[in-house]
């Protein structure tokens, strides 16, 4: 009997032995030529800065730079859209996108970018917004403050950049702030893109600050960044569609002041497919020489 169990444990053990390893289980995929690191604000905020570079020589003058808003959300596809350049447009895969997010899984985290991305609520609260009205709100001009001058000193210490060729995209509380930086901080950028912007927001105060760029830059014409606004024929919030529209046209007179613009509708497009429809033509209007 002890000799047919030492048998059966022979046979098992070479059975065992000569068996195949199970094959190891792929790792989650990781976006080639990215990395990612943590940077906190002058109020000690923590974003989520993804960065998406290419091999290679940087070009003689830096690299020019796209800043992204919501990059939790749309950085891969920036990313990818970037390094799949290489085989077509050297000068845009030559180039960096610096996605801008907060530290979670999650593709939004809607009550940080809410407050990032708008000013602060009128008193009395628009009933349109009366859902957020636990939501704080205002800190838009904080969150330029961190972009301009806390993240982008940071990445010219990392990578060589082109400080003269620089843009930023954002989508629709993010398309808000684009328009904003670029009424307050028009030289900021060297292109804005404003992907379905929530114009109508707060009972459409960003249309103030319209008013006052149209007129500074009437009385005294200034360098200010150029401007994409693209939007989908299908957006749920239609608003965003009309006064995206409408505000094209109020822009197109500007043209002779320097101010240049360009507005795209996209068919069949709903409000969260703007963005990656809008990837392939933000890299050509933000990297486009001059």
């Amino acid at each position: 009997m002890h000799r047919w169990l030492a048998l059966t444990t022979l046979v098992f053990t070479a059975i065992a032995q000569a068996a195949p390893a199970p094959a190891p289980q792929p790792a989650g995929y990781v976006l080639p030529e990215s990395e990612t690191w943590d940077l906190k604000s002058a109020t000690g905020d923590i974003y989520r800065i993804l960065v998406s570079h290419p091999k290679g020589k940087p070009p003689e003058q830096g690299y020019p730079v796209l800043y992204v808003l919501d990059g939790n959300t749309i950085f891969a596809s920036f990313a990818e859209a970037r390094r799949l350049q290489q085989l077509a447009d050297k000068n845009i895969n030559n180039s960096l996108i610096v996605a801008v997010g907060y530290p979670t899984e999650e593709p939004y985290d809607y009550a940080r970018r809410m407050y990032d991305f708008t000013p602060a609520f009128e008193d009395p609260m628009p009933p349109s917004e009366k859902v957020f009205a636990s939501w704080k709100s205002g800190g838009n001009d904080r969150f330029a403050s961190f972009l301009l001058d806390v993240l982008r000193p940071e990445v010219a210490k990392r990578y060589p950049v082109n400080s003269e060729r620089q843009a930023l995209f954002g989508h629709s509380l993010g398309g808000l702030f684009a328009l904003h930086m670029l009424y307050k901080h028009p030289d900021a950028f060297r292109a804005i893109i404003a992907a379905s912007p929530s114009i109508y927001w707060n009972n459409s105060s960003l249309l103030k600050e319209e008013r006052e760029f149209t007129a500074r830059l009437m009385q005294a014409p200034f360098r200010t960044a150029r401007l994409l606004m693209v939007v989908g024929d299908r957006e749920e919030t239609k608003y965003e569609m009309w006064d995206a529209e409408a505000l094209a046209k109020r822009l197109e007179p500007l043209s002779a002041y320097g101010l240049r613009s360009q507005f795209e509708e996209f068919a069949w497009e709903e409000h969260l497919g703007v963005p990656t429809r809008a990837v392939t033509g933000t890299l050509r209007f933000a990297f486009a020489w001059p």
